[in-house]
């Protein structure tokens, strides 16, 4: 059965790849209108797209690849090897974890921190934080 535009629902595939976008553009410090002027689209639009809500085309995709100097097979890449994922939320967690503001700071604070004993106590702690 047909769907009508109004019942349109995101695909999973297009919210990782949103998801993904989002994350380069945080870890960048880039803000919406950065990337949308860049684009020469509406803030509104990339907004969208960093939350699957709208499906980027292969051309649009591309132009974003180039911004942030990334290959366009990034944006469907599984970073927890786990394909496919029909079911699966870890793929979705950790998109969501690299798409938020407090995820990247999280990584790219914890990446800096060169003591293995150390970092795998932050693990710990967080761990038992979140129990």
């Amino acid at each position: 059965m047909p769907t009508t535009k109004s019942a349109k629902k995101s695909e999973q595939v297009d919210i990782n790849v949103g998801s993904r976008v989002r994350s380069l553009r945080l870890q960048r410090r880039m803000s919406l209108t950065e990337l949308a002027d860049q684009l020469g689209i509406t803030f509104q639009q990339v907004q969208k797209y960093d939350k699957g809500t709208n499906r980027i085309s292969s051309s649009r995709l591309h132009q974003i690849a180039n911004i942030f100097w990334v290959p366009e097979a990034y944006f469907f890449e599984d970073p927890l090897g786990q394909f496919p994922h029909h079911g699966r939320s870890d793929v979705s967690t950790f998109n969501a974890f690299c798409g938020s503001g407090d995820g990247v700071a999280l990584m790219q604070s914890f990446l800096k921190i060169k003591d293995k004993v150390t970092r795998r106590k932050i693990a710990e702690l967080v761990a038992d934080l979140a129990d």
